[in-house]
């Protein structure tokens, strides 16, 4: 006896199901994206140990059979997120890292120069760490068109980061950088650079008649952002969080609701599975 597909959750709101319908009922010209950390991999507190929830890159194989467009996009450098999750087996995905800056699709890494903000934000952080009283824990990560502050190392991952928050939103102010701030970390990038800009870019080039992106922090806020403009412009969109307590406005922008990277994973294997992937 054949094993029926699961069933899909259902969204919360009357324009996320009219979202997924319209992805289902033409998933040719559909696009499917997703956040990496947090969404498609469990957060871990150094970022070079992530790894995708087992289920992730078989999902999204499937997905690609049956789906017009399937996408990462990440505040990570693409070609990290495609050694680390092994994405290079998923056929024709397009990763856009550093939000859209940086591009990875059949093995091919697009990107422009990194901006001399950036470069100087990479020197200066240091000095200002030291200077705000930073507790021990308190990291730094060099994203090469962005740079980020992470307290998820400390004894208390709140307190450090407002503490800092002041001194790192002076200096992006002096830069003319953007502080976005995520889950215990602050982020130094240019302006104008987010998911929701990369994720309305890619809809166009694919020229999609539907979008469902899924994430878990508040870098994602922009992208479901974007799949609200897009509605009023006509394209069906659903927006899913993968939920988590340390971002709970996630949850509360979103369509669709499931239980961090394994509700995720379990969502995009039912679509595909109702899709005959």
């Amino acid at each position: 006896m054949t094993a029926l597909p699961p069933r899909l959750p259902l969204a919360a709101t009357a324009a996320g199901q009219a979202g997924l319908d319209a992805l289902l009922a033409d998933p040719e010209h559909a696009l499917i994206a997703t956040d990496f950390d947090g969404t498609l991999a469990p957060i871990v507190p150094r970022p070079a140990d992530a790894r995708p929830h087992p289920g992730a890159v078989p999902a999204l194989i499937a997905l690609a059979k049956v789906v017009g467009s399937v996408a990462v996009i990440t505040g990570r450098g693409p070609a990290d997120v495609v050694r680390l999750g092994g994405l290079d087996a998923v056929p024709g995905l397009i990763v856009l890292g550093h939000y859209g800056l940086q591009r990875w699709q059949d093995g091919e890494l697009t990107e422009p120069e990194p901006g001399p903000a950036v470069a100087a934000a990479r020197a200066a952080l240091p000095g200002l760490l030291r200077e705000a009283g930073a507790p021990e824990g308190t990291s730094i990560e060099d994203k090469t068109h962005a740079v980020a502050v992470h307290t998820r190392g400390t004894a208390d991952p709140e307190a450090a980061l407002r503490g800092l928050r002041g001194p790192i939103g002076e200096l992006a102010g002096r830069l003319g950088l953007a502080a976005e701030p995520g889950r215990f970390v602050i982020e130094l990038r240019p302006p104008g650079v987010d998911k929701g800009t990369a994720l309305t870019h890619l809809v166009a080039e694919r020229a999609a008649t539907s979008v469902l992106f899924c994430g878990d922090d508040l870098g994602d806020l922009p992208a479901f952002a974007a799949i609200l403009a897009l509605r009023a412009d006509g394209i069906g969109g659903c927006a899913v969080a993968s939920a988590s307590l340390e971002s709970p406005q996630v949850a509360v922008a979103a369509d669709l609701v499931v239980e961090g990277p394994a509700g995720v994973v379990a969502l995009l294997a039912a679509i595909a599975g109702q899709l005959g992937g």
